[in-house]
């Protein structure tokens, strides 16, 4: 059993709302990331209306370590899932509308057409939605990095570092940390008008130095927009937590974040990447720093 400081514990009363948005998810049969990576803050979020949906199925090609996603082989794509989709946006009024995905390496695009069928398929049913896609890397291919952005046109393209450098291929052993680099560097690139933004897991082992360092070369890459949450430990099989980071110290890292340029920072114990995303829109046009 995990025992968590106390700034880690929270309670929410049982909520209607959140049990629509689950009883919606399960009728439509969809994924959220919410309910399969574990996160912590799925009742608030589902009381607010707010959920990441994960497309492509929920079983992923790769056993991250860190992840509680499991890892297999994959059920065929669902060719029906972006109307699904986008009728459970309709249905929850969403205005703001965030979808991930497994990696789908055993797919010749990867899921890159299956993102873009997404989208145009929730914006056709709800004219005026925003959109943020956090996309797995695509192995750096830049034909699929284009599609997403071109053809699926998202206000927001993400794309997670997760950690520091020294400690990628522990985490993420079939993936690469510059790679994820160079498939952010390849979205800002573009310039289609994406915001692009990233994440970072602290509690795992890394020294602020190199937090510092990560930070300088997402900027580097042509990220604006950064979270910074908490590792916690899926299960015995995952690795396991190095550290509790305190709340004061999340402060200071948002700090060091915003000096080193970033226009919008979110840092503390219960951020995820799509923790509260709507709100980086509204640093879209803002000014670097705005967002302190």
């Amino acid at each position: 059993m995990q025992h968590y400081p106390t700034w880690l514990k929270r309670s929410f009363s049982p909520d209607g709302v959140a049990r629509e948005v689950r009883g919606l998810v399960g009728d439509l049969g969809l994924s959220t990331v919410c309910e399969s990576a574990l996160c912590p803050n799925l009742r608030e979020c589902y009381s607010q209306r707010q959920l990441t949906f994960m497309i492509l199925g929920e079983t992923c090609t790769r056993s991250c370590r860190f992840c509680a996603v499991p890892a297999g082989r994959p059920d065929p794509v669902a060719a029906d899932e972006p109307w699904r989709v986008a009728e459970a946006v309709n249905r929850l009024g969403l205005r703001h509308v965030v979808v991930t995905s497994v990696a789908r390496d055993d797919l010749s695009d990867e899921g890159a057409g299956h993102f873009v069928d997404v989208l145009r398929v929730i914006r056709s049913r709800n004219p005026g939605v925003t959109v943020e896609v956090l996309v797995p890397d695509f192995h750096g291919r830049e034909e699929l990095i284009a599609h997403v952005l071109e053809e699926g046109r998202p206000e927001v393209f993400a794309h997670n570092i997760e950690t520091i450098e020294r400690l990628s291929d522990l985490l993420r052993p079939q993936a690469n940390y510059y790679r994820s680099l160079e498939v952010l560097r390849s979205a800002a690139a573009r310039r289609t008008g994406s915001l692009i933004k990233s994440s970072v897991m602290v509690g795992l082992g890394e020294t602020p130095e190199e937090l510092l360092g990560a930070f300088r070369e997402l900027l580097g890459a042509g990220v604006t927009h950064l979270t910074v949450g908490q590792y916690l430990r899926p299960d015995a099989n995952h690795l396991p937590v190095q550290e509790y980071v305190s709340p004061a110290r999340f402060q200071e890292y948002e700090r060091l974040a915003y000096d080193a340029g970033f226009a919008w920072v979110r840092s503390g114990p219960f951020v995820r990447s799509s923790y509260h995303a709507v709100d980086a829109l509204e640093a879209l046009t803002a000014p670097v720093g705005a967002g302190r």
